[in-house]
């Protein structure tokens, strides 16, 4: 059940299809947890989405309702994503989008 009512998931979302493979994607890492793949319009060398499978509007959406594995599952795969791609030496950061406010 999402924090906020007035935000339903949409079950039609670009992220949503992407998991059920109804939009392609160029996969890096992949487990029950989450989903990481290519941005296909980079803002970055490296510019990879990872997104967890689960059925939430928001990070705090995610953060206060999503089971304990699944939020640990999903960090782990930002974790072994940046791993994979020789991120860790040189850096790297993490962006999280949400709502109409975050562009």
């Amino acid at each position: 059940m999402p924090i906020d009512p007035t935000l339903p998931y949409d079950d039609d979302n670009i992220f949503a299809r992407i998991l059920r493979g109804e939009i392609p994607a160029k996969p890096v890492f992949e487990n029950e947890h989450a989903f990481a793949f290519h941005d296909i319009n980079p803002q970055a060398p490296v510019h990879v989405l990872v997104i967890h499978k689960g059925r939430y509007v928001s990070l705090a959406d995610f953060s206060a309702q999503a089971p304990d594995a699944l939020q640990a599952g999903f960090w782990r795969a930002v974790g072994e994503v940046a791993r994979q791609l020789g991120l860790e030496a040189p850096g790297y950061r993490i962006l999280a989008n949400a709502g109409t406010d975050s562009h």
